[in-house]
């Protein structure tokens, strides 16, 4: 059975939070969750598949765990990667930079080569501007714990359906 390796970066820990659940909403051991600090690049190039979670600060900005693994991310083999992603921002807080960070991840792992899944819609969310937002969805799951925490489970569980659909499990 494929690996999953699910990386994230958290400072508050809304986003380890997140990361949890969605490991939990698998139902299965195949999810190998751990924060991205510390981490290195072989430990991303152990996996097929990936799931990364960040959240955004200040005005469209990396999470700091992440802004931090900048040069271990040119490192990983992107090209035979499966990655999905999620992202956490507040979009009534920065309603022009919403879950920004996860669309400057995005356009990092897809330019290098990875196949990205488990793109999301865009309805029930209130925010200006998004570069996770294109086409009327989003690059992975949104995520607005400051301003929706009351939808996230439900959101991670549709998620994860439509995941393991697109991955085959």
């Amino acid at each position: 059975m494929t690996e999953i390796g699910l990386y994230y970066g958290s400072t508050m820990g809304n986003t380890k939070d997140a990361a949890v659940q969605i490991r939990t909403a698998f139902g299965t051991d195949i999810v190998k969750v751990a924060s991205i600090a510390g981490a290195t690049a072989e430990d991303l190039n152990h996996f097929d598949v990936l799931i990364l979670g960040t959240s955004t600060w200040g005005f469209g900005d990396w999470q700091d765990d992440w802004a931090a693994f900048q040069r271990e991310l040119a490192q990983v083999d992107w090209s035979c990667k499966t990655v999905a992603l999620f992202g956490l921002g507040d979009q009534y807080g920065y309603p022009d930079t919403f879950v920004d960070a996860m669309g400057l991840l995005h356009d990092v792992v897809a330019a290098r080569g990875a196949q990205v899944v488990g793109v999301w819609e865009g309805q029930g969310y209130d925010f200006e501007s998004s570069c996770a937002h294109r086409d009327g969805r989003f690059v992975g799951l949104a995520l607005d714990a400051d301003n929706q925490s009351e939808m996230t489970g439900a959101r991670i569980r549709e998620w994860v359906q439509g995941l393991r659909g697109e991955l085959g499990l």
